[in-house]
């Protein structure tokens, strides 16, 4: 594996910023004090430092070689979870209820070890955007800060973003170009009948039984719909309804999620979930309201263009070795906001192992915990894309 010797020494210095940002998880555009802390670094590495953008988000800006050359945009996530973390080292979440579950801490620590090393080398010819998004986690943090003018202020040619990755091997990376996640949308169905004691049935419309009939009646929208070749899933997710033994409740709340890796099954996807919701409530003479993301914004496909892919390719390559790095991984059913990004940008995101998910690490999982032997080689992943896309300094 091939880290450049100033890499190295930075390691220490990057495991405390990881472990100190997991010590105090801050959660979907609740990330001051995240946002204080790389921002106070960055400029401390004599970067130009930009807060704020989509509320909490922070953009640094290094410029070396000759003017107008290529701008590249290195994208990291600042944001934790609603979870309460089950580990018990000692730079364990101190926030209750809140836990860096996803490896946010690791992959803002990694771009923050890239901004200072390429701060102190310049070894390139142009301009790199440094970009730390707060709200990943189903919050479309991404999309506010394009909302807000991220590609006007700061006019990238091209985007990147990484994500640590349970199961494969440390110092291994995995890309491929095209749909590397699926889409994200989530769905709220509210049916309403007519109350009535549960002894008596036939004077009430009852909203359970046409509610366990229509979650059964959605399950056929991938087995019978959507091409088997086409990888889709729907899933309900909460039930709630009723609050005691002896009465049929007025309404149910169903909620779930589907995802899938093209617009056009996204949208037959929709339209099906509204066509049984209508059939199945019909039939049982119960009313029905369905909302489609009624808190979050649906996610598109992380789709990366073929161009970039190559560039990061060559990068992830030159610092792990050819065979440690896979061309063709299966793509994710999990999603990503970064899909954003790179609808307005071309670009690549890649995963990187965090190593074995035993013993609980797995991402969302309270017993998880970023892997700090990586945080090095994925440092040494962002410096060597940099000089792989802007090339050498022109002198």
């Amino acid at each position: 594996m091939s880290i450049a010797n100033d890499i190295q020494p930075l390691h220490a210095q990057m495991r405390e910023w990881r472990q100190h940002l997991h010590r105090f998880p801050e959660t979907a555009f609740e990330e001051i004090k995240t946002a204080e802390f790389i921002a106070d670094k960055l400029t401390s590495f004599g970067l130009d430092v930009h807060q704020g953008l989509g509320e909490t988000g922070v953009v640094a800006t290094l410029t070396a070689g000759k003017n107008g050359a290529k701008k590249i945009a290195l994208r990291a996530d600042m944001d934790a979870l609603f979870i309460q973390e089950q580990n018990t080292f000692t730079y364990k979440s101190r926030h209750d209820g809140k836990m860096h579950a996803c490896g946010h801490d690791g992959h803002s620590a990694m771009l923050l070890g890239a901004a200072s090393y390429l701060a102190e080398h310049r070894n390139f010819n142009g301009t790199v955007y440094f970009i730390f998004q707060p709200a990943e986690e189903g919050r479309a943090g991404a999309r506010r800060m394009m909302d807000d003018g991220l590609f006007e202020q700061f006019p990238a040619d091209c985007v990147f973003g990484l994500h640590n990755f349970p199961d494969i091997p440390p110092g291994h990376f995995a890309l491929k170009s095209g749909a590397m996640m699926a889409s994200f949308d989530c769905f709220e169905i509210i049916i309403t009948g007519q109350a009535t004691h549960a002894a008596m049935p036939h004077l009430g419309n009852d909203a359970i039984v046409a509610s366990a009939q229509l979650i059964t009646s959605l399950q056929t929208i991938v087995s019978r719909t959507i091409n088997p070749a086409d990888p889709a899933v729907v899933s309900i997710t909460q039930i709630h309804a009723g609050n005691t033994w002896n009465a049929l409740p007025e309404s149910v709340v169903l909620r779930g999620t589907f995802r899938c890796f093209n617009r056009a099954t996204q949208k037959t996807i929709a339209d099906k979930i509204a066509r049984w919701v209508n059939a199945v409530c019909e039939g049982f003479e119960v009313s029905a309201e369905i909302k489609f993301n009624p808190e979050n914004p649906g996610y598109p496909v992380t789709f990366n263009a073929e161009a970039e892919t190559e560039l990061a390719l060559q990068a992830a390559m030159a610092v792990a070795g050819e065979d440690c790095v896979d061309r063709q991984p299966a793509p994710c059913m999990g999603s990503e906001d970064f899909a954003f990004m790179l609808q307005e940008k071309p670009g690549c995101y890649v995963w990187i192992g965090n190593g074995s998910s035993e013993n609980g690490c797995l991402l969302h999982n309270p017993h998880y915990d970023f892997n700090d032997e990586i945080l090095p080689i994925g440092t040494a992943y962002w410096v060597k894309l940099v000089e792989t896309v802007l090339g050498k300094p022109i002198l």
